[in-house]
């Protein structure tokens, strides 16, 4: 993978997850946790990204307020989607509720 494209990655996850480790992201991803450091500084020049120090490496934050996305689900067809993830397992559920996490109006 290269770096622009795992940068990519690294934003996608941070806007779906909404925060996370540098070991996490570095293990996800199969590389360094200096590289994860070097990918978000980059990131941070364009995205709504903050760092955070802690006692276990830390983490990264995607900023609150950022949503890329323009459309969004109304609650109707959020509440839709939501019933019909309970009848669903493994990667079919999991790939409506991550549409749902990515076009939901926040809650």
């Amino acid at each position: 993978m290269k770096a622009i494209e795992r940068r990519q990655a690294i934003l996608d996850a941070l806007v779906l997850r909404r925060e996370d480790t540098v070991e996490n992201l570095a293990h996800e991803f199969n590389v360094g946790e200096k590289t994860i450091r070097r990918d978000v500084e980059k990131l941070s020049l364009s995205y709504p990204i903050e760092t955070v120090r802690g006692r276990y490496g830390g983490g990264i934050k995607m900023a609150t307020w950022y949503r890329p996305y323009r459309r969004t689900l109304a609650p109707e067809q959020s509440d839709a989607i939501r019933k019909a993830a309970q009848f669903l397992e493994g990667k079919e559920k999991q790939a409506l509720l991550s549409v749902l996490a990515q076009f939901s109006a926040l809650e």
